[in-house]
């Protein structure tokens, strides 16, 4: 798999996440089943946004790392910098994460109360931070097409 293709992937797993994923937990009847399928997505989405990170700031730092000296090409560098920024996001805006986990147990029963608008304003908390994801990762993009169409290719 490309770098390109790791990028895109990237950049359209927050874009998706943000305008289609998260409209549609707001609509679920119940602020209860909305809050497991939300941290269902949050897990789910953390795994896999971290792998894709991981491949592609390696890839990037290893394409600089094993070129030779006049291929080294600087925007390679500023690329894995924006992946590894854009997987940051997340540490650098947690606090949405404690919002939800208040008084969470290993268990849920059915029963348990859960407050409709903690739900919402973590869910709302969570698409700014993958809008923000989304911003980084495009931008790690353009550079990247923009290096790519700069070397020639």
């Amino acid at each position: 798999m490309s770098r390109t293709t790791i990028a895109v992937s990237k950049f359209g797993l927050s874009y998706t996440l943000s305008t289609a994923a998260l409209p549609s937990l707001l609509c679920l009847p119940s602020a209860t089943t909305a809050r497991k399928a939300f941290l269902h997505l949050k897990s789910s989405t953390k795994s896999h946004l971290r792998l894709l990170s991981a491949i592609s700031t390696s890839s990037l730092l290893l394409a600089y790392i094993l070129s030779p000296s006049r291929a080294r090409h600087p925007y390679l560098l500023w690329t894995a910098l924006t992946v590894a920024l854009s997987g940051g996001v997340g540490f650098a805006l947690r606090p949405e994460e404690d919002m939800l986990k208040k008084g969470k147990r290993t268990e849920v029963p059915e029963e348990e109360v859960v407050n409709g608008e903690q739900v919402r304003q973590g869910m709302e908390r969570w698409k700014v931070v993958q809008a923000a994801r989304a911003g980084i990762s495009g931008l790690g993009f353009a550079m990247s097409v923009v290096g790519i169409w700069g070397d020639g290719f």
